[in-house]
């Protein structure tokens, strides 16, 4: 029986053959997972209902099961009919779980377009497409290295 919280088998699968630096995207509900993807990635949709499943709690799924080592967020936009003034809630929500869990992560924001084009790398290994409704949730995840316990 697995001790972390991540149970999908299919997830599990993927990250049991991924290596360092490979990249995995939580996908918020608006993302285009169909057509916005990696060469080499695999798409697990999570999608049940509005806001059932959401990013967060992907995320903290993950944390439990793999090291993380860089946490890429989509950069918000400033203007035009979805900009923001402050960086989205569910942020914090992010920063949150990083704490709890001991991570010394930071967000870092990468401009929308580039965003895109960091995902469509061959690196790139799975996108888990949630039902998320918040506004520029997408985290794009670099998988970090096991270290050995001395």
């Amino acid at each position: 029986m697995l001790h972390h919280s991540l149970i999908h088998p299919t997830i599990l699968e993927v990250l049991g053959r991924s290596g360092h630096h490979g990249k995995v995207l939580i996908a918020d509900g608006n993302y285009p997972a169909s057509s916005a993807i990696g060469p080499n990635a695999k798409l697990v949709s999570l999608n049940l209902s509005p806001g059932i499943v959401t990013c967060t709690q992907v995320l903290e799924a993950i944390m439990s099961a793999i090291p993380i080592e860089k946490a890429n967020t989509m950069a918000y936009e400033t203007t035009g009919p979805y900009a923001l003034s402050a960086d989205p809630p569910v942020w914090n929500e992010y920063r949150r779980v990083f704490s709890d869990t001991g991570s010394n992560l930071i967000l870092e924001p990468i401009e929308k377009w580039a965003f895109y084009e960091a995902v469509a790398t061959r690196d790139h290994v799975l996108t888990i497409q949630t039902a998320d409704q918040g506004l520029f949730a997408n985290l794009l995840l670099s998988i970090g290295v096991r270290k050995t316990k001395s």
